[in-house]
């Protein structure tokens, strides 16, 4: 029971990623692409099958962006919270 529970809650939170009116991703602890919504793919013009597996900064943020997006990526794989970050 707590199996099937704990999927219930897992496909919950995938369909709520997935559905969500606002950019997803995630990324593993080397940087590479481990989830991307819809509106990530709508926004930023590549699919989820396209990103899973590579490396978001080096394949997926324009040169100018590179560093401000890797110290935030670096921070928040610290535990530390960025508020309010933003680039075109």
């Amino acid at each position: 029971q707590v199996m099937a529970e704990s999927k219930r809650i897992a496909d919950d939170l995938m369909r709520l990623i997935e559905t969500a009116n606002a950019p997803i991703f995630g990324i593993d602890t080397e940087g590479n692409v481990t989830e991307w919504n819809a509106k990530a793919s709508s926004l930023l013009e590549f699919t989820k099958t396209e990103t899973i597996g590579k490396n978001l900064v080096a394949n997926f943020i324009t040169e100018e962006f590179r560093d401000s997006v890797n110290e935030v990526l670096s921070a928040a794989l610290k535990g530390k919270e960025t508020a309010n970050f933003e680039f075109p």
